[in-house]
């Protein structure tokens, strides 16, 4: 270039160029998605976020035969779009474009829409389909306030309309309204939508990457789908139309604003709006370049200072005469035509200087355009919690597709400031016509697949009768498992614990607890002290059983948890103290006293031999006298749910009932000793061990029982065995939502129908994922998280709110059917009593109870709307295997000692 004329230019460039765009990014960056979490209304955004309620874009599943209505303009066109997907994505389309009289466009609302659904009426006509009802997607390029998918309230008209009586009305509802009056065909207005939705929906049928829709033409839009707030309800996603034209207008832009833009910006139709608009559409570049023409004759550094009455004019120099000035070939070529059809007379420096201008201003709008889609990409990677973004921009527009370096220019901006996001931009075809078919598709998918997916969970949904209907059953089989007569065909054993009173404060003294249930066991010191002061204080030390031992003989067995007491009360500095005993033995046992328990067999994993059979008291006692260390008074056999009854019993005289919801489940309660049938005796009580698991065992589930259940069941080690556990315990909680994903996917109604290899992996899906999933505290991000843990790494965020559903459901059914089988137990106690009203506390533990965050709170729910004449309080169990075992034998104790 010439000096002064190239330093010029060089002043102009550093003006217009956006050298730290990062602050840019940053400026924008706070700006939009703060916005998120205010309400829709608000004045003050400048970019406005507006909610479109499209939910999802296609995933390739879509078929069916969709009309979409075009209506920006004085034209408009009525569509039909075939789609199919039979092994292969296909879109078929057929249009024709009508014209609307310019009477009609200022006369009334009533002829506009009237003839809109003439023309609809023509076109189905030709097609030799009016007597088919088919799905409609609207699109209406109008400001309009949407407030459903299908309800779209026209703010006011542009392009020259002026129909009256249309502006705050609903124009679905006004075409919908026209098209019954005619009552000739009928159609279904599934969506109304802009041209910029349109964009993206088009784009995401060929790319299912494809998230983001923009629009760089005349005018600019912009749209993206991520975590919304702005509607009711924070789960899942939704296609927010930006509208970011007006970002800028609370002041965001002015450190980088020039003259030329604030001079645009003057003279504009609307001073003070859409400022960003106003810096990079088409409708603003040509100007631009043509102010700083001016301004650079005037002074004296082009055309030899002189202008012309063309160059002088607003609007004549277009923005495609940039575009041409800008084509590496005949650049220079076009400049000299342009500037001598504007009457001036450029010299060839002139022409070369007229093409930076060009550049300038055109490369500053692509790197604008970049540096806010660079945040509003990053927004999406941290919606999604993901290292690295793959996603897809769906571009249409006149200047990104005209201009022969613009779309270079955007691209490469992008990734110079997102490198952690790897983006292809798609241009988009008809966004406005086959997009809207397509946004059509994919609610019509949606709809299709929700009322199957609701299908497939209604079976997994109990009504109130149905519950009524397990408490009976619960009751009858308790019954049955009481009486000698029909004891041994009973499902619920109804096991005689011969524990026969709960803590009544009085309990005092020094006592030992072991606790076995496994490869670790403990033993524990409890000191019970009574009076006003009167508490529980323990000391414990955990211990493991060598395999070998667990493999070996019994007496090995017993000798070494002998050795291990020894070392405990040595620990505790009691050595040679004789206490009295309570023995939590958790493997199969009968019992017919307190202090006996006859194992019926090993379980998990132990096989000691010389012990099944055997009373476990008496062999822990010659194990005790072989030692010849101390001597210990082996006062109870019993097992954790009865512990669980004791320990909350000692804080609360009212609990008369233990529940454990855990890996397994169990109840137990104080039984009337005249319903016991299998104990000589019919004075007073004694709890019973329901071992309610195996309720269910002869049939009594079964018209509940689901495809699921059943796929667990036969899975399971033992099928057609503890079928009422396998449907509300921890151990199977996580199978059963495991089964029904499988379900989904095989459906095409999750995770795209692709199914990971983790997922078919049985027992991978965790119950504790449940209660982490249905937690109010976790973002659906999160969720997303566990799922890729699974090996579902292209899962959506839809995928995640359907999970959470299926979980949702899952664990709902268990607290309720727990919640019924409850209350035929507190029930049975209040008739047992005779009573019209009873208050009663359950104590409960396990790890289901514990942390699933709405487990306790539906099963109260339940018991309270099944046992209405009960109050019920459920009190939370600490340590009912070891604290719960040292209170029967203080109980026990105290019992004794009264001589009762």
């Amino acid at each position: 270039l010439l000096s002064p004329c190239g330093v010029k230019c060089h002043i102009l460039e550093t003006a217009f160029q956006v050298s730290h765009l990062t602050v840019v990014l940053s400026i924008y960056q706070d700006k939009p998605f703060v916005l998120l979490r205010w309400n829709n209304t608000n004045p003050t955004a400048a970019v406005k976020m507006l909610p479109t309620f499209v939910r999802s874009t296609p995933d390739g599943t879509e078929t069916g035969d969709f009309l979409a209505l075009d209506l920006g303009g004085t034209n408009f066109r009525v569509l039909l779009v075939r789609v199919s997907s039979n092994g292969k994505q296909k879109v078929e389309m057929e249009n024709q474009i009508y014209a609307i009289p310019e009477n009609i466009m200022r006369g009334s609302g009533t002829e506009l829409f009237d003839h809109i659904a003439e023309c609809l009426a023509n076109f189905l006509e030709k097609l030799g389909i009016k007597d088919k009802k088919l799905p409609l997607g609207f699109t209406f390029s109008f400001p309009c306030q949407q407030t459903k998918l299908d309800e779209s309230f026209l703010v006011s008209w542009t392009k020259g309309f002026k129909a009256s009586g249309v502006e705050g009305r609903d124009v679905v509802g006004l075409l919908r309204k026209a098209i019954k009056k005619r009552g000739d065909f009928d159609i279904d207005i599934v969506a109304v939508i802009n041209d910029t939705v349109g964009t993206m929906m088009t784009c995401g049928y060929d790319d299912h990457h494809c998230e983001i829709g923009l629009i760089v033409g005349e005018s600019l839009s912009y749209i993206c789908t991520h975590m919304l707030e702005l509607v009711d309800g924070d789960e899942g996603r939704m296609c927010v139309n930006m509208e970011w034209g007006a970002f800028g207008d609370d002041g965001a832009l002015d450190d980088i604003r020039t003259e030329f833009d604030r001079e645009i910006d003057a003279g504009s139709l609307n001073p003070g709006k859409q400022l960003f608009e106003k810096m990079i559409s088409g409708m603003y570049i040509g100007e631009l370049v043509r102010l700083i023409l001016v301004k650079m004759a005037k002074d004296g550094l082009l055309f030899q200072g002189h202008t012309t009455p063309d160059l002088l004019t607003t609007g004549h120099f277009q923005t495609s005469f940039v575009s041409a000035m800008e084509n590496k070939k005949s650049g220079l070529v076009s400049a000299e035509q342009v500037l001598r059809g504007l009457g001036l007379d450029p010299s060839p420096e002139d022409c070369v200087a007229t093409q930076r201008v060009c550049q300038i201003v055109s490369t500053r709008a692509a790197h604008l355009c970049a540096a806010t889609l660079a945040a509003v990409l990053r927004q999406i990677r941290d919606n999604k919690a993901a290292e690295r973004l793959r996603t897809t921009v769906g571009v249409d527009g006149s200047v990104y597709k005209n201009h022969p370096q613009f779309a270079r220019r955007l691209n490469k901006m992008v990734r110079l400031l997102v490198p952690d996001c790897d983006v292809r931009f798609l241009r988009s075809e008809d966004g406005s016509g086959k997009g809207a078919a397509m946004v059509t598709a994919v609610a019509h998918r949606l709809a299709k697949q929700h009322a199957e997916r609701q299908r497939i969970l209604n079976t997994l949904r109990l009504s109130r009768d149905q519950l009524l209907e397990v408490k009976k059953r619960m009751e009858e089989e308790m019954n049955r498992g009481l009486a000698k007569k029909t004891h041994a065909t009973a499902t619920v054993k109804m096991l005689p614990t011969f524990v026969r009173s709960t803590p009544d404060g009085t309990e005092r003294g020094d006592f030992l607890a072991l606790d076995l249930g496994g490869t670790n066991f403990r033993v524990l010191l409890v000191r019970v002290r009574s009076g006003k002061r009167r508490s529980v204080e323990m000391h414990n030390k955990i211990y493991t059983i060598p395999q070998d031992i667990t493999q070996g003989t019994g007496e090995e067995l017993f000798d070494h948890i002998v050795h291990c007491i020894a070392d405990f009360l040595e620990y505790m500095g009691m050595k040679g103290a004789s206490l009295p005993l309570g023995f939590t033995f958790s493997f199969p046992c009968h019992q017919t006293r307190l202090d006996q328990g006859i194992l019926i067999k090993w379980t998990k994993g132990f096989k000691a031999s010389g012990c099944e059979g055997e009373d476990v008291a008496t062999l822990l006692k010659d194990a005790i006298h072989r030692s010849e260390d101390f001597d210990l008074d082996v006062v109870a056999v019993v097992n954790d749910t009865v512990g669980t009854m004791m320990t909350c019993g000692y804080e609360d005289p009212q609990c008369e009932v233990g529940l454990i919801v855990g890996t397994g489940t169990n109840t137990c309660y104080m039984e009337e000793m005249s319903n016991v049938e299998l104990v000589d005796g019919d004075e007073g009580r004694m709890c019973v061990n329901m071992e309610w698991g195996a309720f269910g065992d002869r049939g009594e589930l079964d018209d509940l029982c689901t495809e699921f259940d059943r796929a667990v069941d036969d899975q399971s080690t033992y099928p057609g065995k503890q079928r009422y556990e396998k449907m509300i315990s921890g151990m199977y909680l996580g199978e059963i939502v495991r089964n029904v994903l499988l379900d989904f996917t095989a459906k095409g109604l999750l995770f795209r129908g692709k199914l990971s290899e983790r997922l078919k992996t049985r027992g991978i899906f965790e119950t504790k994922f449940l209660s982490q999933i249905e937690s109010d505290r976790l973002a659906l991000r999160q969720v997303r998280s566990i799922l890729q843990h699974l090996g579902l790494t292209s899962s959506t965020c839809d995928d995640s709110i359907l999970v959470k559903e299926v979980c949702s459901v899952v664990s709902k059914r268990a607290a309720q059917l727990c919640g019924a089988g409850l209350s035929a137990v507190i029930d049975k106690i209040r008739l047992n009593r005779g009573l019209e009203k009873l208050s009663i506390t359950v104590g409960v533990d396990g790890t289901l109870y514990k942390l699933h965050p709405h487990f306790a709170t539906i099963m109260r729910e339940t018991l309270r709307d099944l046992a209405p004449n009960c109050e019920v309080t459920l009190a939370q169990s600490e340590d009912g295997s070891g604290k719960g075992a040292a209170l029967i034998t203080a109980v026990a104790c105290r019992l004794r000692d009264a001589g009762k």
